[in-house]
Formats: structure tokens, sequence, C-alpha cells
């Protein structure tokens, strides 16, 4: 891999801004057969949260006209047993950007604290859960929540902390700055819309746990738009995400204002799809005149 795709993210050195997006990856080990992981940005390891989670009952995913619908629940070992068996398995094969999730503004902060150890690359704050302390308010739907959480997180960790900001919102710009303002080194968006399906024979929801959150080519517009419309706002670097499965999709992204992608449904119908993404943005430049990947971030012509 040349020099034209490497980039610093938050002080990490990536040989290529192309990441693996949470949940769509493991916990990086089960594509090594596919893909040089050294070749990755890095990987944003499956969600983990302070104890083990055996997530949602029933159907938890289900295919749809460009995407997929999930319900997973968030289902892990839990931060303790990451730790101590995943963790070094891993954090000499790439960048571990590890999701992390709670139910309070504590949870965030215990996690946070117990993640400032050798071999996490930073942290990555999934917000689109519900506060339990505050009624069940979504930490990702309400800017002061989201400052908060994001502040508690920074407090208790020298790691660059990175906000996964949730589309299912009037206005992300507010939440991107409110996290800013906590002190967020990054942001990363989309996460999943919101989305349901019925299913007509027994007129029951597909999913067991009857909405899901929707990925895959069908957001990526959506994805597009309001990673420019946070460029617009943060000066902190942005990761877009949402429907990326070509060289041409990530291009769009730094265009809009990403300084990096993760790639992430895309990942399930083809194992090796970042390489792909990788090689043919390498070419994209060099076709454009480019020496480097930061040379094409927020150049869309308005």
């Amino acid at each position: 891999m040349s020099d034209i795709l490497k980039i610093e993210l938050c002080g990490i050195k990536m040989n290529t801004p192309i990441l693996a997006a949470s949940g769509t990856f493991g916990f990086g080990e089960e594509f090594e057969n596919f893909i040089d992981l050294k070749n990755l940005g890095g990987v944003m390891v499956k969600c983990i949260t302070l104890k083990p989670r055996v997530g949602n009952p029933g159907v938890r995913i289900t295919e749809t006209p460009g995407g997929m619908l999930n319900c997973i629940g968030l289902e892990n070992p839990g931060i303790e047993k990451f730790l101590s068996e995943i963790l070094p398995r891993i954090k000499n094969k790439f960048n571990v950007i590890v999701n992390i999730s709670g139910s309070s503004v504590e949870d965030y902060g215990e996690l946070a604290k117990l993640l400032n150890v050798e071999g996490v690359a930073a942290i990555e704050l999934n917000i689109s859960c519900p506060n339990v302390k505050d009624g069940g308010i979504i930490f990702g739907t309400n800017p002061a929540a989201a400052e908060k959480v994001t502040a508690a997180a920074k407090k208790n960790t020298d790691k660059p902390v990175i906000v996964k900001l949730s589309p299912n919102v009037t206005d992300i710009t507010e939440i991107a700055l409110a996290v800013e303002s906590g002190g967020a080194d990054c942001v990363s968006l989309i996460n999943t819309l919101t989305g349901m399906e019925i299913d007509i024979r027994t007129r029951k929801p597909t999913l067991g746990n009857i909405t899901g959150g929707l990925s895959g080519s069908a957001v990526k517009p959506v994805a597009v738009r309001m990673v420019w419309q946070t460029s617009q706002v943060v000066k902190i670097p942005i990761i877009g995400m949402g429907g990326i499965r070509s060289a041409e999709d990530a291009a769009e992204f730094f265009l809009a204002g990403a300084s990096a992608v993760a790639v992430g449904t895309a990942n399930f119908s083809n194992p090796g799809v970042t390489k792909k993404i990788a090689d043919g943005l390498e070419k994209y430049l060099q076709t454009q005149g480019l020496k480097n990947i930061s040379e094409l971030i927020g150049k869309v012509e308005i």
C-alpha cells in the first residue's frame, strides 16, 4: 500500500483511511483469512458493555431492499472477558477501537477507565441507547445528555474518544456540537436508522424486537448529507459511514468532509470489501492527480 492513503487520525497512524465498523466485523480475528488486517485503518470492534449481554430474543437480522435491519441487542462477552481474553489476542494485529455502551453516564465513565490500557487505540461511544437513570432518554438524541456522557468518558481515559452519532434526530449538528463541547476528539456517523418490517403472512413484525436498525446502501444519501452538515459546524475530524460498498461511495464521504470512513454492512456480503475499496480509492486519487487522501477532504463544490 502506497503513502497516498496513509493518514493520522487523532494521533493514530493508519495505513489507510478505511476502517471496519462496529458490529459488522466481530473482534477482527474473524476476517484474518480474507484480508491483511494491518492494511485497515483500524477495527471498531463489537460493542462492549460492563456485564455480558445475551442480546435480543427472536429473529435479529432481516434483509431489506438495499440493506438490512438488525436488532442484535448488543450481545457481547462483557468488559472483563474482553480485557482478559480478547484484547491480548488482537492488540498487536491492528488499531483496536473499542465501541462501548452503557445505561448511565457512570457506565461510560467506568468503561473508559477500564479501557485506558495498552493495546486500545481509541474508544468509540455508542450513544444510541437509553439512559435508564433519566427515564429512558436516549443519550444520542439529547444534546445535554450526549455532552455529559462524552465528558464522563473523556475524564477517565487518555485515549482518543470518538462519539458515534445517531441519525434519528431532527438536527444532527446540535448533537455533534454538544459532544465536541464535551471533549470528543472525533465523531463517527451515521449509526443505523430505525426501521421495521412486517411479515404479511403472519401479520407480525419480522424482528423479535419489533423495530431494528436499518443499514446498507439505502442509508448512504442520508449519511453523506449528515456528514456534510456536521463538517460545516465542528472542528474535530469525522469518520463517515453508512452504506459504503465501493471506492466511489467512500470518495463521496471524503468530499463531504470525512477524514476517514468505516465500512459495515458490506462486510457481510463480501468479507474482502475493505481491501477492494482501498485499492479503488488509491486508483481514483491517482487519476485526480492527488498525492494524499487528505487533499480530497471537504472538497465538494457547492
